[in-house]
């Protein structure tokens, strides 16, 4: 436990969409002073592929909402909507096209909450959505001198299959955290509770956790130089669309501090 103890605290963990937060910390959120989840985007899509089932966006985005607030409440952590702070709201696979907003609400958390780290997801070009958070909370925890930690969720390997749970390059601070019986039951009870997400968790490992300080990545950059979870997906960014958000930010960001 010694070798994570930074984010054992009041930690702000900042996530992507309602669900991210139990396949990556689930366990060790238990293991926090005060969990305080961020939802950056409502976890609805445009697209009515996803959504159609539940009538309308909106009533997707309200169920989604509705799950993460009943899954934190099995462990005590305490939910924040992002998305709800930001004029219009934020759609899910669009948090990249609203970085300074996006920005500006985590650091008046920040401000409010005063955490003593920040824990996010990795920069794996798995998901939009979990890369412009990885780049949000570094950002915010540069700016604000806050320590940032992260964990994978899911990326392609360069042949194109499917990797969980593993970083797709090591930096040698990795530290996986074996999830004990008491602590896996609440998970998995966490688990259940999206239960409009049956599928996407499928494949995980809840009984595994691995977390390390972020890496010094470039974001200027697409984070792998093969072919992206998303680009697979044939969704409308590519990786170079996401990274020249990033690189956009940082230049007007460095402009006005400087």
């Amino acid at each position: 436990m010694d070798d994570f103890q930074p984010l054992l605290g009041t930690t702000v963990v900042l996530v992507a969409h309602p669900d991210d937060e139990v396949i990556g910390f689930g366990a060790l959120m238990q293991q926090m002073k005060k969990a305080i989840v961020c939802f950056a985007t409502d976890g609805a899509p445009r697209d009515q592929y996803f959504w159609k089932q539940h009538g309308s966006r909106e009533a997707y985005a309200e169920l989604r909402r509705q799950e993460a607030q009943d899954a934190l409440s099995i462990i005590g952590a305490e939910p924040v909507f992002l998305w709800e702070r930001v004029p219009g709201g934020i759609a899910d696979q669009e948090l990249f096209k609203h970085l300074p907003v996006a920005i500006k609400a985590l650091e008046q958390l920040i401000a409010e909450v005063r955490p003593e780290c920040l824990l996010t997801l990795a920069y794996e070009g798995g998901h939009p959505d979990h890369d412009a958070a990885c780049f949000i909370a570094w950002e915010s925890g540069r700016r604000r001198n806050l320590p940032v930690w992260e964990s994978p969720l899911y990326h392609r390997q360069p042949d194109g299959s499917r990797a969980v749970q593993t970083f797709p390059a090591r930096t040698g601070q990795e530290v996986e955290f074996k999830v004990e019986p008491a602590a896996l039951e609440k998970k998995l009870r966490m688990f259940h509770t999206y239960k409009s997400q049956r599928l996407v968790l499928d494949g995980f490992r809840p009984e595994v956790e691995q977390f390390r300080p972020i890496m010094d990545y470039d974001f200027t950059s697409r984070p792998v130089p093969w072919k992206l979870n998303y680009e697979l997906w044939q969704w409308r960014m590519t990786g170079e669309e996401v990274a020249r958000e990033f690189a956009s930010y940082l230049r007007n960001s460095h402009s006005r501090e400087g």
